[in-house]
């Protein structure tokens, strides 16, 4: 059995103290676990010099400042880019809105259009099959009848003494005129003998025309028709005859009323077939002079979009608007205009959809103070000294 001296346990517990110190020193900063009576012991980490808890209460302290500041500028930053994307969202949604609607309202005019020109060319189609309905039907009326004449009177006068004769196209050659024409002949109205020099029925015909057009005529004799400035100064100003003119107007509703006119004549090309008139008598009222001497178309120039002798010079007053030309106010059709009148019979007419689109005026046949929308004219002349007139 070994022995210790006390010398010898002393030197031991020296040795032994120095090495577990050392020992210790070297170990690193972490928990260390051993057991004392069976249970485990957490060995707490001793704090060096360099890291005490003071200043490891002052490194928090210096972090927890800086992060506080930081956060509310996230914060503060986080509510303006909310409040800069809502105003965006409100403007974009804004400008969105006004576009959608402009597109809307854009299209809402072009179907509006759209629908208004399907209408106007449906209700063309109907007239036009119509009128080839009424050519299929009743031919015979306006067959050209190859049957000489001066004018409508003059064939009236030399067949109707021998044969019944029927309305339909003939062919005249009047005085003083260098060629014969075709003309539509009236022989059932007020005793018959009538040339017909103008119809309006269904608007099918354009009377917007140039000076050119208007003096050697227009349209289909079987239809609507303007049979030419010509044509009618040569009926009129034949020798040894006297004209009257007969204006038959029919209304919207059905309604007819006339004006009819003794004397009847134009001048010639040379003064832009003046018309000229004698006296008057009807139930549509005297619109051809009107109610004043502004409104007088007696012995006026006939007048075009291109060729103007309307008397505005420089203006007239319509409606309390500036017209520099009447035909131009009318829509270029050609009449007798004076400061444009309370008459034009070539104004534009057609239908448009459930509605009549009419120009053409006689402004004296008047309804409760306004006048009469007129729906249908003709313009027809004969000679006076007709013994069939009643």
């Amino acid at each position: 059995m070994i022995q210790f001296s006390a010398t010898s346990l002393i030197c031991l517990n020296i040795i032994f103290f120095s090495g577990g110190k050392t020992v210790l020193g070297n170990v690193r900063h972490c928990s260390t676990k051993g057991t004392s009576n069976g249970r485990v012991v957490e060995t707490t980490p001793k704090t060096t010099e360099e890291n005490t808890p003071t200043d490891i209460s002052k490194q928090k302290e210096q972090c927890l400042v800086p992060c506080d500041v930081q956060a509310k500028m996230l914060r503060g930053e986080k509510h303006y880019m909310c409040r800069n994307l809502q105003n965006s969202l409100v403007e974009y949604a804004r400008s969105t809105k006004k576009l959608v609607r402009n597109m809307m309202d854009d299209q809402q005019s072009s179907l509006d259009y759209l629908s208004n020109q399907v209408n106007e060319l449906m209700n063309r189609v109907l007239l036009l099959n119509a009128e080839v309905l009424r050519k299929h039907l009743d031919p015979l009326p306006y067959r050209a009848v190859q049957s000489h004449g001066l004018d409508c009177t003059d064939i009236k006068d030399t067949i109707g003494s021998v044969s019944k004769t029927p309305s339909g196209l003939y062919i005249i050659h009047p005085e003083g005129s260098n060629y014969a024409y075709e003309v539509l002949c009236d022989m059932d109205f007020k005793g018959g003998g009538w040339t017909v020099i103008q119809k309006r029925t269904d608007g099918i015909i354009d009377f917007q025309r140039n000076w050119s057009e208007y003096l050697d005529g227009f349209g289909d004799l079987s239809g609507d028709f303007w049979l030419g400035l010509r044509k009618v100064f040569h009926i009129v100003n034949q020798k040894t005859t006297s004209f009257m003119l007969y204006v038959g107007l029919e209304s919207e509703d059905d309604t007819y009323a006339y004006a009819s006119y003794d004397s009847f004549w134009l001048e010639d090309e040379a003064c832009s077939f003046k018309i000229h008139f004698g006296r008057y008598s009807g139930n549509a009222g005297d619109a051809f002079r009107g109610y004043s001497k502004e409104d007088n178309q007696y012995a006026m120039p006939f007048s075009t979009f291109d060729v103007d002798n309307d008397g505005c010079n420089p203006v007239c007053s319509i409606q309390e608007q500036p017209v520099k030309s009447c035909s131009n106010f009318s829509d270029n059709t050609g009449w007798w205009f004076n400061q444009c009148g309370l008459a034009n019979l070539n104004g534009v007419h057609r239908f448009t959809g459930k509605f009549l689109a009419t120009g053409i005026h006689w402004d004296t046949w008047t309804e409760n103070n306004k006048p009469v929308r007129i729906k249908s004219v003709s313009m027809k002349i004969r000679r006076t000294y007709n013994p069939y007139f009643k």
